[in-house]
């Protein structure tokens, strides 16, 4: 079956390459700019996906969950963001949505979500999944962990730089997305990985991923 559905973001070239990355695979039914309109158009259209922007004028894509969770249960929600803050991702599943993607994800990546997410799954990008394990295995009121310092004497063998890329990496950021965060080419990227995985003794990037979320620096 296609999935029905409604997109909610304040930017519209963001609205229209949504559309257009998922092309004929959906229907959409509906879009919307803010939190009212968005409130009354997924109200009218009973969508069964709502990718939902998480800022957004009038309250952000959360006042829209909490607005209609409660009503429209059949509504499966998606949050499609900026933002890859813990807090952000923290606040938006909490209030109910089904999975949280950022705006870097390919078309079909995205295409898949939805459909996944239409199908009753839980999807999130690959750097997010952790935010909420750690924050739901804490308990139903936790707060995510504020970052410290790392206990392992490894840390002290990083320079500023390596700092930088091995948290990026830990977050599961390709080389390129890195080089363009950080203004370095992709060739500085990996020789940056490499020293870092030489200098913590690593092997591969799951073992680093590992290292960073146990020395709180994800």
């Amino acid at each position: 079956m296609t999935p029905r559905v409604f997109v909610v973001d304040d930017h519209a070239m963001v609205r229209t390459g949504v559309r257009a990355e998922l092309g004929d695979e959906v229907a959409v039914v509906g879009e919307a700019a803010d939190v009212a309109t968005a409130v009354d158009g997924i109200r009218a259209a009973k969508p069964d996906v709502v990718l939902l922007d998480v800022h957004m004028p009038g309250g952000g894509g959360r006042a829209v969950l909490e607005a209609l969770r409660a009503e429209l249960p059949e509504v499966k929600w998606l949050a499609l963001s900026v933002s890859d803050a813990a807090e952000d991702v923290i606040a938006v599943i909490r209030a109910g949505a089904r999975g949280y993607v950022t705006k870097t994800i390919s078309g079909p990546d995205l295409l898949d979500a939805v459909r996944r997410v239409a199908d009753g799954d839980v999807v999130f990008s690959p750097r997010l999944a952790g935010f909420v394990l750690d924050a739901f295995s804490a308990g139903p009121g936790a707060a995510p962990a504020p970052a410290e310092e790392a206990t392992d004497p490894g840390l002290d063998l990083l320079s500023a730089r390596e700092r930088e890329v091995m948290q990026l990496l830990a977050r599961g950021y390709t080389y390129r997305e890195i080089g363009s965060r950080l203004f370095i080419s992709v060739k500085t990227v990996e020789s940056h990985a490499s020293n870092v995985l030489r200098k913590l003794q690593l092997s591969n990037r799951n073992e680093l991923t590992r290292w960073a979320a146990t020395n709180r620096l994800l």
